[in-house]
């Protein structure tokens, strides 16, 4: 008896629980938040993936940030600051945590404040529906994978960061503009979700502000939540300008990639139609049907407009479907078409669910609905079934791999590889070392060694191994000449080394070194940099196009002060001349 009325007290207790989960998303989403620091106490072993090097990035600017220097005002970034002062946030919270899984989640510092906005407003009225935006949310997230495939081998996505924050930021700025009813509430979000996008990145502010135009002509922003949001927007641009000068800095760095930056913009939408054309087939079906389903009730719309035109009427013309489907898409599409790795068209998650549940409301189930519910779910799933394949691939395959052995990377080498590419790492080391003349030929003609260099997992691997015996041959050096390096710069894609040895980066020098995209000719301060650096690394296993290139850039700046040694079998250094003793 007394157990029958236990099991009934904790059977009324569970559907209690269900109940309240039920009603309240925000649970959820404070449970999720509430488990990240699990994952990040301890330092997870993360299988390697293509170009993987790329979140190292965020390791060189936390570096510079706890030195005090100040994103594009004292080195030049080819992104916003707003990630990186993020990611070294965490950094200091969880000094253990992966720094690819803290590059990734540390956006949700912004993203789910604002998602628990929108997801309060929402669910005043519908709890599915607020249960249909955080999921999805909580998924796109917490996954730190991108949508396309780069390689075919299973791995993680170490590069496209802040690419998919973009996205995700995008989502979350999406749903406010469809879902939120509260202006308030609206002119939040919108403003900070749009601050968020312009320090991420430019472009993303660019698709962002095409969602917003299309809200406010729809009469979905209004006029009052929409002035609030601007001033909010801009007051928060020239408080960060008169406090650090960081908005103009920024600006000319911007300025500076569109230089370097050249090539015509229809190609690049081109290919990211092509990239995403299953997404796009599917909107551009949908729209079609949308326009068609509409078209009477939108050319009485006209009609009326013509006859009396006003605010009210234009807005009731551009409040269609099939217009907000056309901006969204033409958003996604301009921000793919400066994008190498993403989380693409995520963001039409909220406006597709929107769309169906107003066409169930005007049809019911009917076969009109089923349509428009089948080509929204074909515009949707496919981002679904990327991430989740390529993460279930990552892990599942992850089993196989061998943890990367290592003395001096600190969490950064925390990385599995698989037997077989560890010995072919191995053996192209021993390669790459015996016939360095041959690979700088084929460097010199402008080839790499393979195609796809940067994404084999053998040339990530042998990247960090590299680093590591680097690490160990400069605390060598130091302690057999009794010296210290100060400043260490790399005249490679990357440079963690400060962060590795606890030392300083120079001011004024790129990060995320791609010659061909993102470093300036250097100017006057540059040069000046560059030629006080105590120590300069110059990796040649193998030498590259783009090695070679940064070179032909930083080794006259070096030529005067510094003396070129044969630091590690893969590593060339130029140690500048006349280094104190330490005393």
């Amino acid at each position: 008896m007394q157990a029958s009325s236990t099991d009934t007290v904790l059977s009324s207790r569970r559907d209690g629980l269900r109940a309240t989960l039920a009603r309240q998303p925000l649970i959820v989403l404070a449970l999720a938040m509430a488990c990240l620091p699990l994952a990040l106490i301890a330092t997870l072993t993360m299988p390697i993936g293509p170009m993987y090097w790329d979140h190292y990035i965020y390791l060189d600017a936390a570096n510079r940030i706890a030195d005090g220097q100040i994103p594009s005002v004292d080195f030049f970034a080819p992104v916003g600051g707003l990630g990186y002062y993020l990611f070294a946030g965490w950094l200091y919270l969880f000094p253990n945590g992966h720094p690819l899984l803290l590059s990734s989640w540390s956006l949700l510092t912004v993203t789910a404040p604002l998602m628990a906005l929108v997801t309060r407003d929402v669910q005043k009225r519908s709890a599915a529906i607020a249960y249909g935006l955080l999921l999805p949310f909580l998924f796109f997230s917490l996954l730190p994978f991108n949508t396309a495939e780069f390689y075919p081998y299973p791995g993680s996505d170490g590069f496209g960061i802040y690419n998919r924050q973009i996205c995700q930021l995008l989502y979350v700025l999406a749903a406010g503009l469809v879902f939120v009813r509260g202006w308030k509430t609206l002119a939040t979000v919108t403003a900070l979700a749009m601050l968020a996008l312009l320090f991420i990145k430019v472009t993303g502010v660019a698709a962002g502000l095409i969602l917003c135009l299309m809200a406010f002509m729809a009469g979905r922003l209004p006029l009052r939540a929409a002035l609030a949001a601007g001033a909010f927007f801009f007051a928060a641009i020239g408080l960060l300008e008169i406090i650090s000068g960081m908005v103009s800095a920024y600006a000319n760095d911007i300025l500076a990639l569109l230089l370097i930056n050249d090539t015509s913009l229809l190609p690049r939408l081109l290919q990211a139609a092509s990239i995403n054309f299953g997404v796009i087939l599917a909107c551009s079906l949908l729209g079609l049907v949308l326009f068609f389903n509409a078209f009477p009730a939108f050319y009485q719309d006209i009609r009326a407009f013509a006859a009396r035109p006003g605010f009210s009427a234009l807005g009731k013309i551009a409040d269609q479907s099939f217009f907000w489907l056309a901006s969204f898409v033409a958003a996604g599409l301009l921000f793919e078409s400066q994008n190498t790795g993403s989380q693409a068209f995520i963001f039409l998650w909220p406006l597709l669910l929107g769309i169906m549940i107003e066409s169930y409301r005007q049809k019911g189930p009917s076969f009109a609905f089923a349509t428009i519910a089948v080509l929204a779910l074909c515009a949707t799933l496919p981002p679904v079934v990327a991430v989740a394949q390529k993460t279930a691939r990552a892990w599942i395959g992850g089993i196989n791999n061998t943890p990367l052995e290592n003395r001096n990377l600190k969490s950064m080498g925390a990385v599995g590889v698989r037997d077989l590419l560890s010995l072919r790492a191995t053996r192209l080391h021993a390669n790459y070392i015996d016939y360095r003349p041959t690979y700088e030929a084929l460097a010199s003609s402008g080839e790499l060694p393979s195609f796809l260099l940067y994404s084999d997992f053998d040339f990530q691997a042998l990247w960090l191994e590299s680093a590591d015996d680097a690490v160990s041959a400069i605390r060598d050096y130091e302690a057999a000449n009794n010296v210290r390096f100060e400043t260490i710069m790399a005249i490679d894609f990357t440079n963690p080394f400060p962060w590795l040895l606890d030392r300083h980066a120079p001011k004024y020098i790129a990060i995320g070194a791609d010659p061909y995209r993102a470093v300036p000719p250097p100017d006057q301060r540059v040069k000046a940099a560059v030629a006080a650096v105590d120590l300069a690394l110059y990796p040649t296993c193998p030498p590259t196009t783009a090695r070679l290139k940064l070179l032909k850039i930083y080794e006259p700046i070096l030529a005067a002060g510094h003396h070129r040694m044969t630091l590690t079998p893969c590593f060339d250094a130029f140690v500048r001349n006349g280094i104190a003793a330490k005393p």
